[in-house]
């Protein structure tokens, strides 16, 4: 049976009939405003009661999960942790763009263990633990990449005050992006958006990159992007156009130099690092309009903090990740993120983002507590009768990723989450540097 139902720019927002159940009746005086916020609360309670299995191996949990433990949160006892996100366009395609929510991976391109390339030991922070490919295999479909103009090229680099040092760069842009354009090649259902923090000068050079890495064939242009809240067009739509490439750009002055989109036009975006993590605040970023404006029809919320810390990234992902999508739900007049921004994507006590995107597409795209619920065809609201809690996190039973999910004795161990102290030799040293360009 379906609820009764809102709408909103972004998403159409239903509670089934046997929710109503669960939430008290609010007072005559609070109506509606009162009831969705509460609503949502509710669905993202259930998320943070499960119950998740124990295990001592990877052989002891199902695809897409792998057996790992929680030091953030004090506990040794290792349990099945998601890896892998739901193909939610296999359960509910055919909507616009924008009614859709996607994993997104802050400094993409960050990641441990990578190589120099430079020869030169690198000093600086770590977001991710995986290849940009084995993330999107996994079912990331938003990249954060910084860009800078370094050794006569672009490099992505993750630096300080606008300049990339050869302590701070990781590699070649044209690497990734090439990576990039392999996936959407071998993915021609598949849609990736890319965010950049753009530090490159010389002119033409960001729009000649993505040319060079062939994906023009794939971009979306900017003359077709939806203007104020309008909707984007359907997923099938991008996919028989093959317009499967939104790319976003930090400085205003590409959009009419090189056709690419700024930002802040097409989007709005709370605070990242440690304001974005403050509880019970969703401020937003400086250059983005007010989160409820209704001045853009995408929404990117960032969910990490200023310094990146592998072993409590685990707690970050969990229960305070849900807690915020709640206050930032409530924040921007009822409208959920169409992307979520974390480090280390993977990490978590047991659904972590997946689950919580899981959550947030199965209110948007069916009115279900989750979109695995969802019934294809079926009316809005109508959903598949998932029990919760569950004795396991919700499986990925609607695609099928390569991606793998374990993470190297090396990568995998709490000693090497780096402490404030590195992080201020970091900034010391880094503040040494500059100050001899000066």
């Amino acid at each position: 049976m379906q609820g009764k139902c809102t709408s909103h720019h972004q998403i159409h927002l239903c509670a089934p009939s046997f929710l109503l159940f669960l939430i008290p009746p609010p007072p005559a005086s609070m109506g509606i405003s009162f009831f969705f916020p509460m609503l949502f609360i509710y669905l993202l309670l259930a998320e943070n009661s499960k119950v998740v299995e124990a295990c001592s191996g990877a052989t002891d949990c199902g695809p897409g999960f792998y057996c790992g433990h929680c030091p953030g949160l004090g506990r040794t006892q290792s349990v099945c942790t998601r890896g892998q996100a739901t193909l939610v366009t296999s359960i509910v395609n055919g909507l616009p763009f924008n009614k859709y929510s996607w994993i997104m991976t802050h400094n993409s391109f960050s990641i441990m263990d990578a190589p120099s390339l430079n020869g030169v030991q690198r000093l600086t922070f770590y977001n991710q633990e995986d290849t940009v490919t084995n993330q999107l295999m996994n079912g990331v479909r938003g990249l954060m990449l910084d860009m800078y103009d370094f050794q006569n090229d672009i490099w992505l680099c993750h630096s300080f005050q606008g300049q990339c040092f050869n302590f701070t760069a990781f590699q070649p842009a044209i690497n990734t992006l090439k990576e990039v354009e392999a996936f959407l090649t071998e993915n021609p259902m598949e849609i990736v958006t890319i965010v950049i923090e753009d530090y490159v000068r010389t002119p033409k050079a960001l729009i000649n990159l993505f040319t060079n890495a062939g994906l023009d064939k794939y971009w979306f242009p900017v003359s077709d992007m939806p203007k104020r809240d309008e909707d984007w067009p359907t997923i099938t739509e991008m996919v028989r156009t093959n317009r499967r490439l939104l790319v976003f750009t930090s400085d205003a002055s590409k959009e009419a130099e090189e056709g690419i989109a700024y930002q802040w036009r097409y989007m709005v975006e709370n605070e990242s690092g440690d304001p974005g993590v403050q509880r019970g605040s969703c401020r937003r970023r400086k250059e983005s309009n007010p989160l409820n404006s209704r001045s853009a029809s995408l929404f990117l919320q960032n969910y990490f903090p200023t310094y990146p810390v592998e072993a409590d990234s685990c707690k970050d992902n969990s229960a305070p990740l849900a807690n915020m999508v709640n206050t930032c739900y409530k924040t921007a007049g009822n409208v959920l993120p169409n992307f979520i921004a974390v480090n280390f994507y993977m990490r978590s006590n047991g659904g972590g983002v997946f689950d919580v995107v899981d959550r947030i597409n199965g209110h948007m795209l069916c009115g279900c507590s989750t979109v695995i619920a969802c019934q294809e065809g079926a009316p809005f609201g109508s959903c598949k009768n998932i029990s919760v809690p569950s004795s396991s996190p919700l499986t990925n039973t609607a695609g099928r990723f390569n991606g793998y999910v374990q993470f190297s004795v090396r990568s995998a161990s709490p000693v090497r989450s780096p402490n404030c102290s590195l992080f201020l030799l970091f900034y010391f040293l880094l503040t040494a540097v500059l100050l001899q360009f000066r």
